[in-house]
């Protein structure tokens, strides 16, 4: 068997790809980074290192990396004979890794099995959003090349944090993961991957993780950002951060139940038990690169709006991920292309024009006049 997973980087290696290496796949990874190709090409062995209560080290073996962008031609013929596609390379990036897999599916013999495609994205839906831009790729080919394909749609959850220096392809991850996979599309011939779950539903896991870990981690970091901390880890044993963040998913977790009909019991230890993750201090995790990318967090069906939007339109609180989008708006980093670019957007553009363009919220939505007010307190903050 053999799995083909678009993005080398740190969770590619330090969960997914783990996860297929025991699962007993050949692992062939596609990445456009010349150092880290060659890197990986390097050695015959990597150790994922589980750092917090029940670590343990892992080594996978049995892998190889390709450079989609110096040899196209490689990745489409590793695609052709693959058993399994994934990818985490991030949710703009699908469009990009679309060609070489509709290339590969282009080559794949008739007489194979299905090829299975699954997009290991923090995004509702990347699957399917990735199986779109294979589609927009193929043109009037599309239904006779995505015949050879089964789609699934996942959720995935595991803390990787920036890497110590000087660690090679050796991935430092936090021991908890957890990796739900869509049973429908496979009519109940399901692959092999140790630790990830089938589920008939996905929607209320996917929602259940991105708008707890997710917002839950990018809350510490905003809120730890404004205060001067440094560490995730740091931030939480602050207790107004902490009150702030439980405040947060204690407003996520009720859309949730509403909207899901997920236990609220069951919800409050899971929040407990994202929020003790986050305090793990074997994971040097740094408010910076838990908050980059503001504009993307601050999006529509992301970790703030999302879930507020939901809890507006049914009439619950918002108040405190209100306060998160605020924190979110201070997030000053020159390091960071999206930071940077939204504090000039808030020095030169209105507040109604900012709340509509950064959130997709419309005027008439029962969440913007409350987010409008904090993109304006930001603005005038910036003007003083």
């Amino acid at each position: 068997m053999k799995a083909v997973h678009f993005g080398a980087g740190n969770i590619g290696r330090g969960f997914v790809g783990q996860l297929l290496h025991e699962g007993g796949y050949e692992l062939v990874f596609s990445d456009v980074a010349d150092a880290l190709v060659d890197a990986i090409n390097a050695t015959d062995s990597y150790t994922v290192h589980e750092s917090g209560p029940g670590g343990v080290d892992r080594v996978v073996t049995g892998y190889r990396a390709v450079n989609s962008k110096n040899d196209p031609d490689a990745v489409a013929h590793e695609v052709a004979t693959a058993d399994v596609v994934t990818c985490a390379v991030g949710p703009t990036v699908l469009k990009f890794i679309a060609p070489a897999i509709l290339d590969g599916l282009a080559q794949r013999s008739d007489d194979l099995a299905p090829l299975t495609i699954m997009a290991c994205e923090n995004a509702i839906g990347a699957t399917d959003q990735l199986r779109a831009e294979i589609e927009r790729a193929a043109g009037e080919a599309a239904g006779t090349l995505t015949r050879r394909a089964i789609f699934a749609n996942t959720a995935v959850d595991r803390i990787v944090p920036a890497q110590p220096e000087g660690s090679g392809v050796d991935v430092t991850v936090e021991p908890y993961f957890e990796w739900a996979i869509e049973a429908a599309p496979f009519a109940g011939d399901l692959p092999n991957i140790p630790g990830a779950h089938f589920v008939d539903e996905l929607g209320p896991y996917i929602e259940r993780k991105l708008f707890t870990v997710n917002t839950g981690h990018a809350a510490t970091a905003y809120f730890g950002a404004m205060a001067g901390v440094e560490r995730i880890s740091e931030a939480l044993a602050d207790p107004t951060i902490a009150a702030r963040v439980s405040a947060a998913l204690e407003e996520t977790s009720a859309m949730l139940t509403a909207v899901h009909g997920l236990d609220a019991d069951e919800l409050a230890t899971y929040r407990a038990t994202i929020l003790d993750r986050f305090r793990n201090p074997a994971l040097v995790d740094t408010v910076q690169r838990v908050g980059r990318q503001p504009l993307r967090k601050l999006s529509r069906s992301e970790r703030f709006i999302g879930p507020a939007a939901q809890a507006a339109e049914l009439g619950l609180s918002t108040a405190a991920l209100v306060t998160a989008v605020a924190a979110a708006l201070a997030f000053d980093d020159p390091s960071d292309e999206q930071s940077v670019e939204l504090q000039q957007m808030l020095h030169t553009e209105s507040a109604d024009v900012l709340t509509t363009t950064v959130t997709g919220l419309e005027p008439e939505h029962p969440l913007f006049p409350a987010v409008r007010e904090k993109f304006s307190a930001r603005a005038a903050e910036l003007s003083a």
